[in-house]
């Protein structure tokens, strides 16, 4: 599989409500230094069924998203995400 796919598999299995880091969904496909290039993958996505929203920064804040930050922000409340 490649590592697009893989970043997609794992983060399609992050409930609502729930996030992951970039760090988390890295080692997850078992790429730990890969931290960046998920970011990047997930910024070419634009499958609604891919919640890429639901992955941020291990420092708790919320990255880049490619819908726009603030897009990002009003789906996780809407989800009732808890975030830092």
């Amino acid at each position: 599989m490649n590592f697009t796919k893989a970043v997609y598999k794992i983060v399609q299995k992050i409930p609502k409500g729930q996030t992951m880091t970039y760090t988390e969904v890295a080692r997850a496909i078992g790429k730990p230094g890969a931290t960046r290039a998920v970011g990047n993958a997930l910024n070419r996505n634009h499958d609604p069924r891919i919640p890429c929203h639901r992955v941020i920064c291990s420092d708790g804040t919320l990255g880049e998203y490619n819908r726009g930050v603030a897009r990002k922000l009003e789906l996780l409340k809407k989800e009732k995400a808890k975030l830092p």
